[in-house]
């Protein structure tokens, strides 16, 4: 608990950075600026969803170095982890064109918010190299069984965003560069911190070549790259649920969006067990304690079980009420009420891969994790592919149910085969 806790608080604060700029364009702007700031802040969502492998390979291989008492390794992780995330940060600005040509054609960006999209893409992009380090201290921390500085920091960061955007935009009159500056200042403060703060943990302690630039077991790239594989199959099934909940309309969108919360919501509480996951797996994996390791698990799946029956509960007493909340419009709850018993089984379809997620993160596990998302998402497509002529969206979101379910399946069946546990 001392571990998850702040992790949910570190992951709730998450989508304030981008709720921050709405709010405030909201204010002083109209829906041209909203949207702006909605299709710019989707982009750099997207390209950094894309390189979350960052924190996670770092975390697990952290993790484990830790619990074989190796500091040197788990030093020399951080090191060489930061020079991977800001070579792909630099190449990031270097190639800021094409990326942003590219972007702005596949969000079907309309020519009346391009500019001001195109503005606060041209300094956000400025962060990029901040934001992917920040991942990897972020994964770093929890390897080393410390969520509670990641929680810190981004609390800060959020504090700061909106007291620079707030000066920036209401104070300078700066608009929109305001608040992408708000964003970037924020987000190197937080960057710098979480830097700072792993002098005092070792994490900057003197190593020799030999060691920082180990790359011959390749268990780096491995574990990265089998990541990535599994990161664009997640992004493939998000992607297309969208937009084959637009093609049937934007009532059928709008309600598929509300419901969408649930499962946002649910990820928020069960990532923060899995990031607990992967921090003690990888502890106990890494000191070769199978003992402790299978009494983790067990742990986490008995969390697991508990929240997802609280959660189940809280949906389908409250769903109608939530939807109420989100908004005012009676033909879209109406629309979302018809689906939501889909919504109420998100946790008990999605509980087990949430905390294998963290668990084979832990112990760097990442082939299996590709293989489970890749045959989840195999499914997914065949069963709305098959469905959707007869079932509609009710064919999205069984073939969503039958991905998130597929997703623990495998990897329950992989840790059942482990010699470790």
């Amino acid at each position: 608990m001392s571990l998850a806790l702040p992790s949910i608080v570190s992951n709730i604060t998450v989508p304030l950075l981008g709720l921050c700029d709405v709010t405030v364009m909201g204010h002083v702007g109209g829906a041209r600026h909203i949207g702006a700031i909605a299709v710019g802040s989707m982009i750099f969502n997207v390209m950094y969803w894309l390189f979350g492998f960052l924190r996670m390979g770092t975390s697990g291989l952290t993790a484990q170095a830790y619990g074989a008492r190796r500091p040197d390794e788990a030093a020399s992780l951080l090191q060489r982890s930061l020079m991977v995330a800001f070579g792909i940060g630099l190449l990031f600005v270097v190639l800021q064109l094409p990326i942003r040509h590219l972007s702005l054609w596949l969000m079907q960006a309309s020519a009346d918010i391009r500019p001001m999209v195109s503005t606060y893409y041209n300094i956000c992009i400025w962060g990029a190299p901040a934001m992917l380090g920040l991942y990897v201290l972020t994964g770093w921390y929890i390897g080393m069984q410390n969520t509670r500085i990641p929680m810190v920091i981004a609390i800060g960061q959020n504090i700061i965003n909106i007291a620079i955007s707030l000066l920036l935009v209401l104070g300078l009159k700066m608009g929109i560069e305001g608040v992408a500056l708000g964003t970037v200042i924020a987000q190197w403060t937080g960057f710098m911190s979480a830097l700072l703060w792993s002098v005092k943990m070792g994490g900057w302690r003197r190593l020799g070549s030999e060691s920082l630039f180990a790359w011959g077991k390749l268990s780096f790239f491995v574990v990265h790259l089998s990541l990535f594989l599994r990161t664009l199959c997640l992004v493939a099934v998000n992607l297309f649920f969208t937009s084959a909940g637009s093609a049937q309309g934007d009532e059928i969108l709008a309600a598929n969006t509300l419901l969408m919360q649930f499962f946002t919501l649910f990820s928020y509480v069960m990532d923060g067990f899995a990031y607990a996951g992967e921090a003690l797996a990888g502890r106990y994996y890494g000191a070769r304690n199978s003992r402790m390791l299978s009494a983790t698990i067990r742990h986490l799946l008995l969390w697991g079980t508990a929240l997802m029956l609280l959660f189940t509960l809280i949906y389908w007493w409250g769903g109608p009420t939530m939807l109420g909340l989100l908004t005012d419009d009676s033909h879209v709850v109406a629309t979302a009420c018809r689906y939501l018993p889909w919504a109420v089984l998100i946790p008990l379809a999605g509980v087990a891969a949430f905390i294998y997620d963290g668990i084979f993160i832990g112990i760097t596990a990442a082939k299996s994790m590709f293989l489970s998302c890749l045959v989840a998402a195999i499914f997914f497509f065949a069963v709305y592919l098959s469905l959707s002529s007869t079932m509609g969206n009710d064919a999205l979101w069984l073939a969503l149910l039958i991905y998130l379910a597929i997703r623990g399946i495998v990897l329950h069946l992989r840790v059942k085969r482990s010699t470790m546990m």
